[in-house]
């Protein structure tokens, strides 16, 4: 069960929102084996410095687009599962809501099975 954490600046209408959580999923499904309704994702929309960013950081020019996604998954996946993951964000956001690639920041974090409590007070994947 991956959580997605989304963050991107205030002002942005719902269907463009839906559609960047949208492209994370499919990206997700298609490249990070995460089954089709396993989709929890958190939005935090900011004010203007709200998100602090280096808009030329590693020669990549970044705008006020820019949106900030952290994934909570399970560890497991290979590096080029990684890397697939993230082309394939870039490419179906650039595609709809039309995000340009330099505007997506990707950050996974990986933990181990017993983290994980989906309801219940239970860790139900090592019980």
């Amino acid at each position: 069960m991956p959580l997605v954490r989304i963050s991107l600046f205030a002002g942005k209408p719902a269907d463009y929102r839906r559609a960047i959580g949208d492209g994370i999923h499919q990206a997700m499904v298609e490249t990070l084996a995460v089954p089709e309704h396993d989709r929890f994702q958190n939005f935090s929309e900011h004010d203007a410095g709200g998100i602090i960013y280096d808009p030329a950081y590693l020669g990549i020019d970044r705008t006020d687009d820019i949106v900030l996604v952290q994934i909570t998954l399970s560890a497991g996946r290979k590096p080029k599962q990684k890397r697939d993951f993230y082309a394939r964000a870039v490419e179906l956001l650039a595609q709809e809501p039309g995000l340009k690639p330099q505007d997506l920041l990707i950050n996974l974090i990986e933990v181990v099975w017993e983290n994980w409590s989906f309801g219940d007070g239970k860790a139900q994947y090592t019980e």
